[in-house]
């Protein structure tokens, strides 16, 4: 989420090859926030706007000093307050609610799996933008959202039979206790 600053304008300044959204050729009276072009990019789209009272709440910053590494910092560039600075991508595989340790991650409510966005433009978005619980807090907030579970679920066979959850366990298991044999050099 993006704090919204409506005296925060950047003006005639945007780049048409910076696969922005937003008009790249702008009249003098026409203005846009930084954040409103930041969420307009090409690749920021799990991204909206948020009112700055709603960032400026204490209530709703509770705990994030001690999850957010230089929050004070962050916390003024996102309010326009001190100069931006470059910060490091440490895209990785795994869910996180800490800064800097996991990418993006899609959740998908059928199937109730999570799975990595197909385009590179997102592997760079950090997942603590939204946390672990953003899903479910959207389901929380609005039931009628989630999808029906499916009346017939898939069930894996082989040559008709059904397979036993425990198999692939087992198999992997017998599989890192295999040792191949190792041929004698001559």
């Amino acid at each position: 989420m993006v704090a919204s600053d409506a005296g925060d304008r950047v003006r005639d300044g945007i780049d048409a090859a910076s696969d922005s959204t937003v008009p790249a050729v702008m009249s003098s009276s026409e203005e846009v926030s930084w954040i409103s072009w930041f969420c307009g990019l090409r690749g920021n789209e799990f991204f909206c706007e948020v009112d700055e009272d709603y960032i400026q709440d204490k209530f709703n910053l509770t705990g994030l000093n001690e999850q957010v590494p230089h929050y004070r910092q962050a916390l003024d560039m996102i309010l326009d307050l001190e100069p931006d600075e470059e910060l490091e991508d440490n895209p990785n595989q795994s869910l996180s609610d800490i800064p800097g340790e996991a990418m993006v991650k899609l959740y998908c409510p059928k199937c109730m799996d999570v799975y990595t966005p197909k385009s590179s433009r997102h592997h760079h978005t950090d997942g603590a933008y939204f946390g672990t619980g953003f899903p479910h807090m959207l389901f929380m907030v609005h039931p009628e959202y989630r999808p029906k579970r499916p009346a017939n679920q898939f069930v894996p066979r082989l040559y008709g039979f059904k397979i036993h959850p425990m198999a692939y366990q087992l198999q992997l298991q017998a599989a890192s206790s295999f040792k191949s044999p190792v041929k004698a050099m001559r």
